[in-house]
């Protein structure tokens, strides 16, 4: 049996392809329609998001550093109507109800 190779065949170099690849987290996005807005949706890694931490609308919950998620925006929005969303939130956003209910104790980011 032969060891693996390592380079590509063809004299093809591995900066030739300079774009992210695509896999479960990489690459680009897709646009969805919700609410009758057509949205972009784009998986981000969460490795770029070291130290940040946002709130997914969908559960009301922190989406720690580094955990990856997805990133949406209305397709006519600016960059201030960015939301973070955990993967299985986005999912499901039609069988959530429209307003999360908070206990009294919980901080209000």
């Amino acid at each position: 049996m032969s060891p693996r190779r390592n380079r590509p065949r063809g004299g093809e170099s591995p900066d030739e392809h300079p774009g992210p690849a695509p896999g479960r987290y990489g690459g680009g996005g897709a646009t969805e329609s919700w609410q009758g807005e057509e949205w972009s949706v784009r998986p981000v890694s969460g490795a770029s998001a070291q130290g940040k931490r946002y709130r997914c609308p969908g559960c009301d919950q922190e989406i720690p550093s580094g955990v990856p998620h997805l990133v949406t925006w209305p397709e006519f929005g600016g960059i201030d109507d960015r939301r973070h969303w955990h993967k299985a939130c986005w999912n499901a956003k039609d069988r959530r109800t429209t307003r999360v209910q908070r206990s009294r104790n919980a901080p209000r980011h």
